[in-house]
């Protein structure tokens, strides 16, 4: 798959070679001259990776990159910093403004093609959870807010392989104020403790044991496979480098190593990840909320009719399965009476009640308005009795505190074994239904047993 590239230099010879190398790769590519037109760009259609020149008139690529990275619609828009400039601070420079790399010019095709392709494909990772969760971003409060409080990059913990003990030492004081960092020697202590880090650091230099081979080996478990990888490469050992940036390493510095571009890349990484990690979470909170009521915190009708359909086709088909179905006597009353406010009392209280009362392997659901349905499985026609009786008699036992008021409740039931595998989730609910009607009409707080199919 290809991915768009946006180009941006104020001096064409430069659009036009950057231009020509990333086409023969098969990248579309777009080319502006100025920071301002850039932006524009970027606001009006996707854009996979960023390439910006740092020194142009008007707005300079430091502060076109910073407007990306504090925009919550481009802050996942990978950006990479070229330039002529080569000190230190230079490149510190472009780190604290956001950017994703930062290349000296000349930009040799290995180091340049290496971080493009390995940038673009964390960036589709990056867009399909952003796709997933684009209706969660609005349930949790705006995307705004919740992707500035992730971006955070305190009480990071970070596991680093490096084999000679002195450079573990050194590397350790270099970042003791930014990171909690564990230093280990060994692939297999590395393996172990991977899973509770935040990022790693893998040394290319390593000898005893090949540091590309681990790269590989965490990206490939499951437990590791989305931790973000920086390696320490040695200077001017660029196709090491790149090599790893190609097995799965997000992102590497070169010796000699400086302290501040050390932290500033870890930080980078480490933004990265709370960021998509934010995105899952916002994307497990919609399907939650999709599948529970948020009134009782029960699951809803939705959720329980896709555990009927797999109840009725599965395996809990041979061992049986029941459904019951309760209904609140007289809620009008207590809605008219008391007011909603005192009706939502009651169906929390209802709720909680129904609960504690089924079995662990019940499944209790919200099936609309004041009814509520328990799907059983393995259960026969007395277990189903039992269970059902029993919550009947949770609700009946102990008033309802509801407004000040001590109120009394009662629960009508129908209750309906399946056929098997042979009958449809609707003859099944409408059983059920028949059932509690009977109930209801044989005088409420009760429980209706259905006919068999």
């Amino acid at each position: 798959m290809t991915a768009r590239i946006l180009v941006v230099d104020d001096i064409e010879v430069n659009l036009r070679l950057l231009t020509a190398r990333l086409a023969a790769e098969y990248y579309e590519v777009t080319s502006v001259e100025s920071g301002a037109a850039a932006l524009a760009i970027l606001a009006a259609q996707p854009v996979d990776l960023v390439l910006l020149d740092v020194m142009m008139p008007g707005l300079d690529g430091f502060e076109v990159c910073r407007r990306i990275k504090t925009s919550p619609q481009l802050m996942h828009v990978p950006v990479v910093l070229i330039t002529a400039l080569d000190q230190p601070e230079d490149r510190l420079a472009g780190l604290e403004a956001g950017a994703d790399d930062f290349l000296t010019k000349p930009v040799g095709d290995l180091a340049l093609m290496s971080r493009v392709r390995s940038l673009t494909r964390l960036k589709r990772i990056t867009d399909e959870l952003r796709n997933r969760a684009e209706t969660a971003m609005q349930l949790v409060g705006g995307e705004m807010e919740m992707l500035r409080q992730l971006a955070t990059t305190a009480g990071s913990r970070t596991l680093a392989y490096i084999e000679t003990e002195a450079e573990g030492r050194s590397i350790a004081r270099r970042l003791r104020d930014e990171t909690e960092l564990t230093v280990v020697t060994e692939p297999e202590a590395l393996l172990q403790a991977a899973g509770g880090a935040d990022v790693i650091m893998i040394d290319l230099a390593a000898e005893r044991n090949d540091p590309l081979r681990l790269i590989s080996q965490l990206r490939s478990a499951e437990a590791t496979r989305l931790l973000p990888i920086l390696a320490l490469a040695e200077a001017g050992d660029e196709a090491k480098a790149a090599r790893a940036l190609e097995l799965g390493a997000n992102d590497y510095v070169s010796r000699p190593i400086d302290r501040n571009e050390l932290a500033a890349r870890l930080r980078t990484q480490l933004r990265r990840k709370r960021y998509d990690e934010g995105l899952r979470q916002s994307l497990q909170q919609t399907i939650e909320l999709a599948v529970t009521d948020p009134l009782t915190g029960l699951h809803n009708r939705r959720f329980l009719d896709i555990h009927l359909a797999r109840a009725a086709g599965g395996a809990d088909a041979a061992d049986g399965f029941a459904l019951a179905l309760f209904d609140i006597d007289h809620f009008k009353r207590i809605n008219d009476g008391f007011g909603h406010d005192a009706g939502d009392a009651v169906l929390k209280e209802f709720g909680r009640r129904l609960k504690t009362a089924i079995r662990a392997s019940d499944l209790a659901c919200r099936f609309g308005g004041e009814e509520f349905a328990v799907l059983m499985p393995g259960a026969d026609a007395d277990t189903a009795a039992a269970v059902s009786e029993r919550i009947r008699q949770a609700v009946g036992e102990a008033a309802f505190a509801v407004a000040g008021e001590q109120l009394t409740v009662t629960v009508s039931a129908g209750v309906a074994v399946a056929a098997g595998a042979f009958e449809p989730r609707e003859t099944l609910l409408k059983r059920a239904d028949a059932a509690l009607y009977e109930a209801k009409r044989g005088g409420r707080n009760r429980i209706g047993m259905a006919e068999a199919a």
